[in-house]
C-alpha cells in the first residue's frame, strides 16, 4: 500500500475511534468565562483552556501502541487498551515549545504535516504565525539539497507526527536545525530534540494544539495580548470534510 494512503486509511481509522469514545471528564469543579470580544476564556488550574474543552478535543487520547520514550506522558491506560496522555504536561510541554518558537523570525520557523488531518491546521498556524507551511508529502531535498529549486532554510521545524513527517525529520537533522514534534503514545524521539504530547491524528485534537501554539506563540512575541485570542478560531483551524466522507 503506498505511503500516502496508508497515512489516510490510519486518519479516518482514528478519527472514528474519537467520536465513538467516551469522553473522560474528571470530578472536578471548573469554570468557563464566556467571551464575546475575543478576550480569552480564564480556565482553572493553571490551564492554557478550560479542561473540558481539552478532554472533548481528545487531545489526551493516545493509541494502543507505547514507546519507552513516551512513557513519561502518559496518565493511564483505559480498559480498552487505550493509552492516556496527562494534559497537564501537554499544556506544560505547549508553553515551553511557544517560548522557544518566540527567539526565532517568523520567517524563519517551518511547520509541516503529511497526515491530512494536520495540513489545515498547520496552513492555519502558518497564517497567523507568518511562519512556513509545508503540507503534503515532503519533497527529499526540500531542506538538505541547495539545487532544489523550493529548497526552504528554517532555523527550526516544527512536524505534526515523527513518523508521518520522517523524511522532514531525517533531513531537519542532516542540516542541523532543531525539530519540534507533535507526539503520540506510538511515538519515538529519534530525530526531535522538544516533544509536546498529544493525539496527533484526530481532527479536532490537532486543531486544538496549533489553535493553543500559535495563541502562545503571538503572545509570547507581544503580538498578542494575555487576555485575548487570536482573530482565527479552532474551528478555523480544523479540517473540514465533506458529508459524503463522513458518511465512508
Amino acid at each position: 500500500m503506498p505511503e500516502d494512503e496508508k497515512i489516510e486509511n490510519e486518519e479516518e481509522n482514528e478519527d472514528r475511534t474519537e467520536e465513538t469514545e467516551p469522553v473522560e471528564v474528571e470530578s472536578r469543579n471548573e469554570t468557563t468565562v464566556e467571551t464575546e470580544t475575543g478576550e480569552a476564556a480564564v480556565p482553572e488550574e493553571g490551564l492554557l483552556l478550560p479542561r473540558d474543552t481539552l478532554l472533548s478535543a481528545g487531545i489526551h487520547i493516545g493509541t494502543r501502541m507505547k514507546t519507552g520514550d513516551m512513557g513519561q506522558f502518559i496518565y493511564r491506560v483505559r480498559p480498552d487498551g487505550l493509552f492516556v496522555l496527562d494534559i497537564k504536561k501537554t499544556d506544560d510541554r505547549i508553553r515551553v515549545a511557544a517560548k522557544f518558537l518566540a527567539r526565532f523570525e517568523p520567517a524563519k520557523v517551518a511547520a509541516t504535516a503529511a497526515r491530512l488531518y494536520a495540513q489545515e491546521p498547520v496552513r492555519k498556524f502558518g497564517e497567523l504565525t507568518k511562519a512556513v507551511s509545508v503540507v503534503g508529502r515532503f519533497i527529499p531535498g526540500r531542506l538538505s539539497n541547495p539545487l532544489y529549486p523550493n529548497r526552504i532554510e528554517p532555523e527550526v521545524l516544527i512536524v505534526s507526527d515523527p513518523g508521518a513527517d520522517g523524511q522532514a525529520v531525517k533531513e531537519a537533522a542532516s542540516v542541523g536545525i532543531p525539530v519540534m514534534a507533535l507526539c503520540s503514545t506510538d511515538n519515538e524521539f529519534t530525530g526531535v530534540d522538544l516533544v509536546v504530547p498529544t493525539n496527533n491524528k484526530g481532527r479536532r485534537a490537532l486543531a486544538v494544539i496549533y489553535w493553543l501554539l500559535a495563541r502562545q506563540v503571538l503572545r509570547e512575541r507581544g503580538e498578542l495580548q494575555p487576555d485575548k485570542d487570536p482573530s482565527l478560531t479552532i474551528d478555523d483551524f480544523e479540517t473540514k470534510i465533506s458529508k459524503e466522507e463522513e458518511e465512508i
